[in-house]
């Protein structure tokens, strides 16, 4: 794929697109306050959702973000426990979890979130261990964004969505409650200040993306109906910029068994590269530089019944897309090594 076919007309800078969207670039952290942030995947489905996990949490020990909760729209079991291992193993048991219910179908043969849970020790025993092994802990993913968002101040979560929308769409349609007494769209447009997403091909027509066309539906209604500004970063961005192999096998070794290295193990065969598709949302949404990405927009994103997505300009519109370029794309991969490869504080 060339730069040109990465680059898209109308290009926005990401300062303009934080003035159309009303917000001021970086402006938590200008106020000297962390960026509340609700994580909505489907882990297990490809490994980029275990790397973007441990960019969130590195971003907490920054004191760049607060993550307020977890929510799987991934139906299998293996989803949900290996969420909660990575929470215990990180050190943040506390962060509240989240499952589908009435989820999207999906294959489940390169379930790596399983398999890294079956891993052992020399003595026999599991080496991840959960905190919340019984449902007490993990709510319905919608009763959980319900309970979050009615806790928050306005307009000032942001949610990093990068597998099914699922639960984003239940969640629109969810009905006054003991937490709120408003419906979920109205909720949301009080309470979230925007939605990143990991979703849709925006330069070739033909080519139905993997969270959209598992999902139809509920994508339509959260790309035609969410309430708050949206960005996307499309198949075509975290195809380009893949995350090196070496790194798994060589920048890990202070510590015997890591959830990540584990699981990426498990995905496939190694040694390869994986694309970053869901980096790239972490990326954008916590880290606002033009170092980093362009943004196209406004306008609109629409999906057809057959999970073709479409873009189309809208100077009143309040979808983007993110782009980048062979420079930026070094910039990125540069800071995802160093990131992810970091010591966790508690280990």
């Amino acid at each position: 794929m060339t730069n040109k076919g990465i680059l898209a007309a109308g290009v926005i800078t990401l300062g303009a697109l934080a003035a159309a969207c009303g917000a001021q670039k970086s402006q938590e952290a200008v106020a000297d306050q962390p960026m509340k942030v609700i994580f909505e995947t489907d882990m297990g489905n490809d490994v980029d959702d275990a790397l973007a996990l441990d960019m969130l949490f590195k971003y907490m020990e920054q004191g760049k973000i607060d993550l307020l909760g977890i929510s799987s729209n991934k139906r299998n079991e293996g989803s949900i426990e290996y969420i909660d291992a990575m929470t215990t193993w990180y050190g943040h048991p506390e962060i509240p979890l989240g499952k589908v219910v009435n989820g999207a179908n999906c294959d489940d043969a390169n379930n790596y979130a399983f398999a890294a849970m079956q891993v052992t020790d020399s003595l026999g025993a599991p080496v991840f261990k959960q905190s919340h092994a019984t449902d007490n802990f993990i709510m319905p993913s919608v009763e959980m964004y319900r309970k979050i968002l009615s806790q928050q101040p306005d307009t000032s979560v942001t949610v990093i969505s990068v597998g099914f929308s699922t639960n984003l769409a239940q969640l629109l349609a969810s009905q006054p409650d003991s937490y709120s007494d408003l419906n979920g769209k109205d909720l949301v447009a009080k309470k979230v200040k925007r939605l990143v997403t990991m979703a849709g091909n925006m330069i070739n027509p033909n080519h139905a993306e993997y969270n959209v066309v598992r999902d139809i539906p509920a994508a339509q209604v959260v790309f035609a109906e969410w309430p708050t500004p949206l960005v996307t970063s499309p198949w075509e961005l975290g195809n380009y910029i893949c995350y090196p192999a070496t790194s798994i096998e060589n920048d890990f070794n202070w510590t015997d068994f890591h959830p990540v290295v584990e699981g990426y193990k498990a995905y496939l065969p190694m040694p390869y590269d994986r694309p970053t598709w869901d980096l790239t949302s972490v990326l954008y949404a916590v880290e606002n530089s033009d170092d980093f990405f362009n943004v196209t927009g406004p306008g609109d994103i629409t999906v057809d019944d057959k999970g073709i997505t479409t873009w189309n300009d809208n100077a009143e519109g309040t979808r983007y897309y993110m782009t980048t370029d062979s420079i930026q794309k070094q910039n990125i991969l540069n800071h995802f090594i160093e990131l992810i490869t970091a010591k966790p504080a508690n280990r």
